[in-house]
């Protein structure tokens, strides 16, 4: 069944399967394809207006509280989705398809430029297993990216080995494997991202195997007595009583980004003490409430990931 532009005011603003949909949207009709895409920026447009509005208001009233600021920002992303498909946003979905068009043709066929960027080896890090879409991404590495559609432009290639040249070039690398685990824990993958660049320092500082080959472990999980796969040991900052010190700790390790991205979000869903991080649409109350369930015991863990989920190092690396 395929989904019509014309349905899109109806679906939740949430719903993960998005970024399929419009895949799928792109094979069959460009045109199509082309138009969600830019409407799904100018929903993202349209949020960020919504929540300035409100942080510009109290919001420490009686009336206010966690799960009512939860859901009044649900709300105000389906207010945003539905604005934008409706036509009756600000205009930039227009504009976009307009600039963009031009380098859509039909099903199979390539424009110029579409042609033109392919031989140059640009890559649009939306799966690994689908293909089809690799012939239209000209046209989505120009648009900015969602946590429903599109994906970071292609970074320059890594100038030492394996570790990431630039933060762009990290997110790149790391961008579709957090979007399969986006699809299972709800949680945007721009804020697994930042999250995974927040313990291994962008990919730089990543831990590695004795043999110094990387250990595909970016959330810094540790072995505990359950598990039965490879580890690394490595020097880490604990912190007791608010005080730091470095202690020697056994590490999960991974054979690849893919399966180590999985473990994390397999760990995020069975683990009950992180049922309020499942689903959090906020990158500070991700960041806060990944702190109160204990993933990590430094006091200012919070902060130091809600500054790059809100960041312009991440943002800039996202849109390219």
């Amino acid at each position: 069944m395929s989904i019509k532009i014309q349905d899109l005011p109806n679906r939740a603003a949430f719903d993960v399967k998005s970024a399929q949909d419009l895949r799928t949207q792109f094979a069959k009709d460009p045109q199509q394809g082309l138009k969600a895409a830019a409407q799904q920026f100018e929903t993202m447009f349209l949020q960020m207006v919504m929540k300035s509005m409100r942080d510009s208001v109290p919001q420490d009233g009686l009336l206010n509280s966690e799960q009512s600021r939860f859901y009044t920002g649900l709300l105000d992303q389906q207010m945003a989705q539905n604005l934008a498909t409706s036509g009756k946003g600000v205009g930039f979905a227009r504009l976009i398809e307009q600039q963009l068009g031009r380098t859509v043709t039909s099903p199979g066929e390539l424009s110029a430029p579409a042609e033109a960027a392919n031989t140059a080896g640009n890559a649009l890090p939306l799966s690994t297993s689908d293909g089809r879409h690799l012939q239209y991404r000209t046209v989505l590495n120009n648009l900015p990216t969602s946590a429903s559609y599109g994906a970071p432009a292609a970074a320059p290639a890594a100038s030492n080995g394996d570790v990431p040249a630039t933060s762009k070039d990290f997110v790149n690398r790391v961008w579709p494997h957090a979007v399969e685990a986006s699809r299972s824990t709800g949680i945007p993958p721009q804020f697994l991202v930042a999250h995974s660049a927040l313990e291994s320092g962008w990919g730089k500082n990543e831990l590695r195997r004795a043999d110094g080959s990387s250990s595909h472990n970016l959330f810094g999980i540790k072995a505990g007595k359950n598990w039965s796969g490879q580890t690394v040991e490595a020097t880490t900052t604990e912190y007791v009583d608010g005080k730091p010190q470095q202690v020697v700790e056994r590490f999960r390790a991974y054979a690849s980004y893919e399966e180590g991205f999985r473990d994390y979000a397999n760990l995020l869903r069975g683990n009950s003490r992180y049922s309020d991080v499942i689903g959090s649409q906020d990158g500070t109350e991700f960041a806060r409430r990944l702190q109160q369930a204990g993933y990590a015991t430094d006091p200012m863990y919070a902060d130091k990931l809600s500054r790059i989920i809100n960041g312009p190092t991440l943002r800039q690396a996202l849109i390219g």
